[in-house]
């Protein structure tokens, strides 16, 4: 109950008393009334209100009747600058929400006054909230430590490491070495634990992955990281290397650290059971999952493993807010709704989920988690007097926790303490100022909101955005025609000045986006199957886009056109699609013979079409050539010229318009 002491009372910093005292100990211990006894930062007492006042004298006297006096709120992941991109792009599918919007907004403004900045608006909603302790991932993570420490919380700040450049590093050397800086300058802080934070088997190599294992065993800390957080993401790694990613991890050495792993959507039976042998603390953030519809983490049965599942938040730009009470109300639903058993994580396993489970996931449960002798004084105060916390009864032993879960707000916390020092008093703030911490967000939010208009108005600079862009700088003479005999095309080959330098045949799926503005010209998506010599596919993916107008055009209905933009396609055509929202989809596919030729000392590719959709019975020829003066495009527009007569083309079947426009009357567009 309190530590041993001489005759008389003990001296204490700080009592709280009159509440009703959930330990969260081992055996669940609750007294009412209660009372906490603090000094020096830690718990000396804690017990039956007459028993500890008893034997403390308290400097501070903190009347806590009709309140619960209980640990403080553990958010276990999360990314903290991000609350300063709440509500920047929602209702959208993970890939698109990520690639398509946050990531490049966070290269256009994360910087170390950025994370400052978010981290101290996210450390003044949590306080209000009864958040005393969190995970963080981000960028920049020396600043988000030094927010955390100047609003007094508690925090295990880790930096992120991926194998592409990030806001404050160009390369993943440089990030490693960022991240190995930041835990030499933090070891041993009193609220700042420093952590690498790889961000997920997908976003980091194994020399990574060892990089990271070897910091983190080297300071002795926890390391950080996503894990099966959706169900492409794990089907696509285990085609990859034929094991999903828990096992994948554990070959790397990654799970001998003291791991915590976030999300765990999509782990099995035996993953769950690697999992609790390597004492792995789970992250659950049932909002961000839902939001995102990436799925519900089989909770229940991680807990029935003894696995140590704590409950986060995520970050703002995908929950939208940062309230454990409300996270810790929706673990305990989903699960009975996800397992069809309304036993299932009842509230007192809720509430530990919320607090000592948590801290046992951040490998901080020695610290905090629980109102225990020893432990640091991470304890908040909730209020029992609003009319959805009455009646109260005593029934089952189990009531103050189903009030917590399932009535209580984040509004109701009056008071937040953490290692003894106040940070909130009657639901006010003492170390942040809230309102110029706002002021300053709403400047930035303005900025970020002239930029994410001015982008989504241009259908370039959102291709510029998802990055991979290559423009060419050459123009390009081409010309198109109907093809009268295809045996008079194969024997023009023949001729003696065509030298063909290679031919390939394929097959090619094309989706055109057209959009409201014409001026913006169209996006193609092009999935190029291109057939070898042994009758195998090699697939190639890329977009391209095209200006609406055309340079020139010369005699013969040869046309010179604009330059192009093209980038690899490496997400799919679903992703492209919900990105860029085009009015309209138009489909072409073709099987395409492809001759480069040499003519006259100078090359050009031939292209024989047959349209298989829509269906023509017609052949095309296309003929094309890159150029760079108007003096070349005006040559090279005579010897195409020459070509196509001797392919057997008429001027009367050339053809000044795309494949895409040529077919828009037919009807077949999504």
């Amino acid at each position: 109950m309190t530590e041993k002491s001489g005759q008389g009372r003990s001296q204490v910093d700080l009592l709280l008393r009159g509440g009703v005292v959930l330990t969260m100990d081992p055996a669940r211990r609750v007294f009412s009334p209660g009372a906490v006894a603090v000094r020096d930062g830690q718990i000396v007492a804690v017990g039956l209100e007459r028993d500890v006042a008893a034997r403390c004298e308290a400097s501070e006297v903190v009347d806590c009747v009709d309140q619960i006096i209980m640990p403080g709120l553990v958010n276990t992941h999360t990314h903290m600058p991000m609350s300063l991109l709440r509500g920047l792009a929602d209702d959208l599918r993970l890939d698109v929400w990520l690639y398509g919007y946050i990531l490049p907004v966070e290269r256009e403004f994360v910087n170390p006054e950025f994370c400052f900045l978010g981290t101290l608006l996210s450390c003044a909603e949590m306080l209000r909230g009864g958040t005393t302790c969190f995970a963080d991932m981000y960028y920049h993570e020396e600043e988000v430590a030094w927010a955390t420490v100047q609003a007094g919380m508690r925090a295990v700040c880790g930096e992120t490491v991926v194998k592409v450049p990030t806001p404050d590093a160009a390369t993943y050397e440089e990030g490693l070495r960022y991240c190995a800086d930041f835990l030499e300058h933090w070891q041993g802080h009193e609220l700042i634990t420093a952590a690498p934070a790889p961000h997920s088997v997908y976003m980091c190599t194994p020399e990574i992955l060892r990089e990271t294992t070897e910091l983190a065993q080297r300071y002795r800390v926890p390391q950080l990281i996503h894990v099966s957080e959706t169900k492409e993401e794990v089907e696509q790694w285990i085609e990859a290397t034929s094991m999903g990613p828990v096992r994948w991890l554990e070959e790397q050495g990654v799970l001998e650290t003291k791991v915590v792993a976030a999300h765990c959507v999509y782990v099995n039976a035996e993953e769950m059971s690697l999992l609790a042998r390597y004492h792995v603390g789970v992250a659950h953030n049932p909002t961000s999952n839902l939001k995102l519809a990436s799925g519900v983490a089989p909770v229940a049965e991680m807990l029935e493993k003894g696995l140590a599942v704590g409950i986060g938040t995520d970050g703002c730009a995908s929950n939208n807010d940062l309230d454990m009470v409300e996270e810790m109300r929706l673990a305990a639903l989903l699960a009975k709704g996800f397992s069809g058993s309304p036993v299932a994580v009842p509230a007192i396993e809720a509430v530990a989920m919320a607090t000592i489970y948590g801290a046992q996931a951040l490998h901080l449960d020695h610290l905090v988690g629980s109102l225990e002798v020893g432990k640091q004084a991470d304890i908040i105060v909730v209020r029992l007097d609003e009319t959805y916390a009455v009646p109260r009864f005593e029934t089952t032993g189990m009531n103050i926790y189903s009030y917590l879960v399932y009535a209580a707000k984040s509004w109701d916390v009056r008071h937040v303490f953490v290692r003894g020092r106040q940070l909130v008093r009657n639901g006010e703030l003492l170390t942040i100022d809230k309102e110029e911490v706002i002021s300053q967000a709403e400047d930035l939010a303005r900025r970020i909101n002239r930029f994410f208009v001015e982008r989504e108005k241009n259908v370039l600079d959102k291709l510029v955005a998802i990055g991979g862009l290559k423009r060419q700088e050459t123009f390009e003479v081409q010309a198109k025609g109907i093809l009268q005999s295809e045996e008079a095309f194969r024997k023009a080959l023949q001729h003696p000045d065509i030298h063909i330098i290679r031919h390939t045949s394929r097959d090619q799926y094309d989706t055109y986006f057209i959009f409201d503005d014409p001026e913006q010209g169209w996006l193609r998506y092009r999935e190029d199957h291109v057939i070898q010599p042994d009758g195998s596919v090699e697939p190639i993916y890329f977009l391209t886009l095209t200006g609406p107008g055309k340079e020139d055009v010369y005699e013969g209905s040869i046309v010179l056109s604009r330059a192009r933009y093209t980038a690899p396609a490496d997400r799919s055509l679903r992703f492209y699609r919900e990105y860029f929202q085009p009015k309209e989809e138009r489909e072409i596919i073709k099987h395409r013979e492809r001759y480069h030729i040499r003519y006259k000392g100078l090359d050009f590719a031939v292209n024989l079409d047959r349209l298989l959709k829509p269906a023509s019975r017609d052949l095309f020829v296309e003929i094309k050539s890159r150029t760079w003066s108007q003096r070349d495009a005006l040559r090279k527009a005579k010897l195409i010229t020459e070509l196509l007569r001797i392919f057997g083309a008429q001027p009367e079947d050339m053809l000044q318009r795309e494949y895409v426009d040529l077919f828009s009357e037919t009807g077949d567009s999504e």
